[in-house]
């Protein structure tokens, strides 16, 4: 059988998520850098696995799989035995993806370096502005979602005690948040599971600083 293989960058939300789901798995897999500082996501290669250009590509089981809250999903539903990224029950699985679309489809998107960029450029403001923004939105999708938090279902992780694509979504957004200089004082239940998370094996080997930059 083919080992998979994660197209992946050190620095993409996306991607970690995935490495971590992989790692939590125990699924083996070989890694090949897409260095997307110097446009290797727009080179046919990736293109021809990748049609929007983007990281991760997750390629298993004779498929090219995107989009990393997808890829999760699949990686959940084909390994039953051993995953318990999604709950079983229908309202515990609204609640966990809920939570993971307030990242990657609310803060995430709107604060894609490439966005922050577009905006630094049309305003003329350069690093301040990117900062700035990056700061605006990312304080403000986390508020929001130390709210959601503010549930029974909570506990150690963001639903019960047991890691989810929740906690996945999580993670990658509380890294992105420290390198942004984001103040994390008001956001408790968000600083306490990521805590949590990163005690375990399985983030703290996906984290970008034990991944590393592509090698020139």
């Amino acid at each position: 059988m083919t080992r998979p293989v994660l197209y992946d960058y050190w620095r993409s939300s996306a991607s970690y998520r995935v490495r971590i789901a992989l790692n939590l798995l125990g699924i083996e897999h070989d890694t090949v850098a897409v260095n997307l500082l110097t446009g290797a996501h727009r080179a046919d290669d990736n293109l021809a696995r990748n049609p929007q250009g983007l990281v991760p590509t997750l390629a298993v089981d004779g498929h090219d799989l995107t989009q990393s809250l997808a890829i999760i999903e699949y990686l959940h539903e084909t390994h039953p035995e051993t995953s318990s990224l999604m709950p079983g029950d229908a309202g515990g699985r609204h609640r966990v993806r809920a939570l993971a679309h307030a990242i990657a489809m609310e803060i995430h998107p709107v604060c894609n370096l490439s966005v922050a960029s577009h905006v630094a450029d049309l305003t003329g403001g350069g690093d301040a502005a990117k900062a700035t923004w990056m700061q605006t939105f990312i304080s403000k999708g986390l508020s929001a979602l130390e709210r959601m938090l503010d549930h029974p279902a909570t506990g150690r992780f963001c639903h019960g005690d047991t890691p989810t694509l929740a906690d996945l979504c999580l993670v990658p957004q509380m890294y992105n948040a420290r390198r942004w200089g984001i103040d994390l004082t008001p956001l408790p239940r968000l600083v306490a599971i990521d805590a949590a998370c990163n005690e375990m094996a399985a983030f703290a080997d996906a984290h970008p600083d034990r991944i590393g930059p592509p090698q020139a």
